[in-house]
Order: C-alpha cells, then structure tokens, then sequence
C-alpha cells in the first residue's frame, strides 16, 4: 500500500474544505446565519466538524482507492475519467461554503448544492466501476448532501 499517497489523497479534500470555511467564517456570518428559519431537521452545529471531517477522509481515500486500482493519470487509464469527476465534484463542493455563507446566496448555493449531489453520485458509480469499495465509501457522503440539499432549499424557501 501507498501510505503517501493515500495521506495525500485524504487530505487534499481537507484543504479545500479548510480555505472555504476560512473565507466563510467569522462572528457576523456566525450570527447571519443563526438567525435564518432551519428545518427542524436541521443538526446542531457541533456535528458538523466531525461529519465532514470524516466525509473528506473518506472520498480522499475511495479517490485513492481509484487511482491505484485504475492505473492512475495515464492517459487511456481506467483511472482518469473518473477522477476527473471526482475532481469536478471536489471543486464544486469547495465553492458551496463561500455562495452560502460568505455572499449569502441562498438560491444559487441550494442550486449549486443539487449539482454537487449530482456529481457525486456520478462520482460514486464512475468509482464503483473501477472499485466497488471505493464507489460504497462515497454513500455517506451522497446521504449527507441529501439532507443537506433539503436544509439548504428549506433555507431558501423560508428567507
């Protein structure tokens, strides 16, 4: 196994996560955001750090999963399709936090927030098909994004 590179493949869905919850946070986004109508749905803030931080490790590690199993970034790879979905989900995810939390745009973030769900299922049946486990690891992540969709639309609709 290629400890490397499967840590750098768990973190790099961190780094992402880390710069848009930079850009995204501080006390007055803080506030802004207790003060919208939730769902009752809605979990309590603190499951939100351990949720993602294990949502991250676990896409990092099915992408991992992928490269080696596929051959990599070689072109004509069974690999490089699917990561490149990967990738496009990843980034979309990324620009989620900042559309909701830093500009406050609830229709385009709930929006956004479909095609991120989109992409990952797509993600998550390009990734079964080059590695069953790793296409199941991104199910957790597909079943968080539901209920977050449903959150983030609620918001919309409501505010």
């Amino acid at each position: 196994m290629g400890y490397a590179e499967a840590t750098a493949a768990c973190i790099i869905p961190h780094l992402g996560g880390l710069a848009g919850r930079l850009i995204s946070s501080g006390n007055g986004r803080r506030n802004w955001y207790k003060q919208l109508k939730k769902p009752m749905w809605t979990p309590p803030d603190f499951v939100f750090g351990p949720v993602w931080t294990g949502l991250y490790t676990s896409m990092g590690y099915a992408s991992y999963l992928v490269w080696r199993d596929g051959g990599g970034f070689v072109i004509g790879s069974a690999a490089r399709q699917p990561l490149a979905i990967y990738g496009c989900q990843l980034a979309l995810n990324w620009i989620w936090a900042p559309l909701f939390f830093r500009k406050h745009w609830l229709g385009v973030s709930a929006v956004e927030i479909i095609a991120i769900l989109g992409s990952a299922i797509a993600t998550s049946v390009a990734f079964h098909k080059v590695n069953d486990f790793a296409g199941k690891l991104l199910i957790p992540y597909i079943a968080w994004l539901s209920l977050a969709s449903t959150i983030n639309w609620y918001i919309w609709l409501n505010n």
